[in-house]
């Protein structure tokens, strides 16, 4: 199962580090020089960093990839500057994203939300596992479940076809 954390404006503390296998670097307040720095930072310390929309910092800082928001550029013209071996991501909110992300050319996407949260109240009601499953089944990357996902209920994602989980509280020390 991926265990990824998504960071919100705290960093990221060793702890978390220990804990997971993938961090999202989510710090939509730091500029681009001080995004740079915190993500080589990470990268020395952990391989599977990835940087939440901006691919001129994932590609200077050495990260694994990008996270896209469903409303971004295709992944597959993100493709054509970062090359293979580069993850692009995708946050995806319905059935239909998570097809369109896929044949886009994405590498994974987060579904989200599958359970009821307090920071995603803007995406509607919680999409649920019937369709988390049903998601998982019709694309052939990996959907990992985001939203209210936490050590306690991944497993149930699991269950139904999810790769892993990402979680901004899950992870916090």
């Amino acid at each position: 199962m991926i265990r990824c954390a998504i960071t919100d404006g705290r960093g990221v503390s060793p702890g978390v580090l220990r804990r997971v296998d993938w961090v999202q670097v989510r710090e939509k307040q730091l500029a681009a020089r001080a995004l740079t720095k915190m993500v080589r930072d990470l990268v020395g310390r952990w391989p599977r960093v990835i940087v939440n929309t901006r691919v001129d910092v994932a590609m200077a800082a050495g990260a694994a990839g990008v996270h896209l928001p469903g409303s971004s550029i295709a992944p597959s013209l993100v493709r054509r500057w970062v090359g293979a071996g580069f993850l692009i991501g995708v946050s995806c909110h319905s059935i239909g994203d998570v097809e369109r992300a896929a044949g886009e050319g994405a590498d994974y996407v987060f579904l989200s939300p599958i359970f009821a949260s307090p920071s995603k109240p803007g995406y509607g009601p919680a999409l649920g596992l019937g369709l988390l499953g049903e998601a998982c089944g019709r694309v052939g990357i990996p959907v990992l479940a985001l939203g209210g996902v936490s050590e306690g209920n991944a497993a149930e994602c699991v269950a139904v076809g999810a790769a892993g989980f990402a979680s901004i509280s899950a992870f916090q020390d």
